[in-house]
């Protein structure tokens, strides 16, 4: 019944869920549309719309682009969340870091330059309302 529905609509979403487990090492580059947990080691890159989830035994070093991550584990290199980061007090994350929220519980080592592009974006859309107003 639910299978007919979705399929005339045209949305048959599935939720993907994916696990690098505690002693796997994946070297390389992740594309993928759902969400990720990883307690292994992953030295490459990883893209997804979904989550990522950095177990505490977890460890990534380099590039991360995302919608959402918590981080329990390690991370080294470059983690872009297109929404919220959630750093846990275990995490340790060093890098460049490109977010819109950030959560970080007492306890973290967050040694990252961090950017908040919502801000940036409300702030350069302030200006030229400004600039339109005074003109």
């Amino acid at each position: 019944m639910f299978g007919k529905e979705s399929k005339k609509t045209g949305e048959n979403k599935v939720a993907e869920r994916n696990i690098i487990g505690k002693n796997t090492k994946i070297t390389g580059e992740i594309i993928s549309e759902g969400d990720f947990r990883i307690d292994g080691t992953l030295e490459g890159t990883i893209e997804t719309n979904g989550r990522v989830i950095i177990g505490n035994t977890g460890l990534i070093k380099g590039k991360v682009e995302c919608t959402n991550a918590d981080v329990e584990g390690e991370f080294s290199g470059e983690l872009f969340v297109s929404n919220t980061l959630t750093v846990k007090s275990s995490a340790n994350i060093t890098g460049d870091v490109v977010i819109g929220k950030l959560s970080v519980e007492p306890g973290a080592e967050f040694n990252a330059t961090c950017a908040m592009k919502g801000a940036v974006k409300e702030l350069n859309k302030n200006e030229q309302g400004l600039k339109e107003k005074t003109a």
